[in-house]
């Protein structure tokens, strides 16, 4: 893979890919934690972008995600908000740039954002997990892009991500919540209304950070793929059919492995697993090799500590692309599949 670096803010941190200024394009948002804004690269053509376009946001912005919240068929951006224990939402005026932001406040510690409707009304919610309060929270959409004061929900120690996905096959979607100062994952079930049940947990190995949860094994019911930065490996999780998991089973990455993503780099109908390996300074793709196994991992270099990652593909050629923040370096990554 071919890599391009473009210059972000001071310490970029989360990332999300979406088509903001509707070219059928996907553009580059990225939250820079050191100098308080917001990266915008718009693509050019052919997987290449823009310089970036900053936007000021409030201290220690950390998670971002990009979805349309209030309805207009233009991308919002919503960013959470580490110190500040908030989530801001910037709305999209309709050419890819965005208005100033509203604040909604959150528990300790917003590491991440999740957009999902998790009470079936056709709005969109947003769910953080707030990692210095060890809960999460969902903050209820209710009309034009506006939310409801949060309500939380234990999880264990220190959650900094989360998965909002249908797990039990109830058509409702459900929390999953790594959580990296208790080692296991809390599952919190919906019951239908965007209301939560206590956790069930599943012990996984030390420093859970990242999470994603995708049927891997190819039975229709979602698995739980997590990051283990202490061990350096990824657990998987197999889901039973109801909810219920197995014991994982670990596959060693690099160093300080963090996000992880679950999706088909190769064509072969079998997602595979991609993860950000902070402290090797590359990230690795685990090829899945059938029934829910996986190779041992390829690494590709990125820039000095990679924090995020989105694969999509960003250059209209078929194959999925790894886009990279990299913290340490003020860059994100481009890595274009051959």
């Amino acid at each position: 893979m071919a890599q391009t670096t473009y210059v972000t803010g001071t310490g970029p941190f989360g990332l999300a890919v979406a088509d903001v200024n509707n070219d059928s394009k996907p553009d580059i948002i990225v939250a820079n934690i050191g100098n308080a804004t917001i990266s915008v690269f718009l693509n050019i053509d052919n997987g290449t972008f823009t310089a970036q376009t900053t936007y000021s946001i409030g201290t220690w912005p950390v998670g971002v995600a990009v979805l349309d919240v209030n309805n207009d068929s233009q991308p919002d951006i919503i960013v959470s908000h580490r110190y500040a224990h908030n989530v801001r939402i910037l709305l999209n005026i309709g050419n890819g740039t965005f208005t100033t932001q509203t604040t909604y406040s959150t528990d300790g510690d917003p590491y991440s954002v999740v957009i999902n409707d998790v009470n079936n009304d056709n709005k969109f919610d947003i769910i953080v997990p707030n990692s210095l309060s060890n809960n999460v929270g969902v903050l209820l959409g209710i009309d034009n892009g506006t939310f409801a004061a949060q309500t939380t929900y234990l999880t264990g120690l220190t959650p900094f991500d989360v998965a909002v996905v249908d797990v039990n096959n109830d058509g409702n979607p459900d929390i999953i919540a790594p959580n990296h100062g208790s080692n296991y994952v809390s599952v919190l079930f919906n019951t239908g209304n965007g209301t939560f049940t206590s956790k069930t947990i599943y012990v996984t190995d030390s420093g859970q950070y990242g999470v994603a949860v995708v049927d891997v094994n190819n039975d229709t019911n979602p698995d739980i793929i997590v990051t283990n930065s202490g061990n350096c490996n990824v657990g998987v999780l197999l889901n039973t059919g109801n909810g219920t998991f197995t014991a994982q089973t670990t596959y060693s990455v690099g160093t300080h492995p963090l996000n992880v993503v679950v999706l088909d780099v190769n064509n072969d109908g079998k997602p595979d697993i991609i993860v950000v390996n902070y402290l090797s300074h590359n990230v690795g793709v685990l090829l899945n090799t059938g029934n829910g196994k996986f190779s041992a991992q390829t690494t590709y270099a990125t820039g000095t500590q990679p924090r995020d990652l989105v694969v999509i593909d960003v250059n209209n050629d078929g194959k999925p692309d790894i886009i990279v923040t990299n913290e340490e370096g003020n860059t994100v990554s481009v890595l274009l599949a051959c």
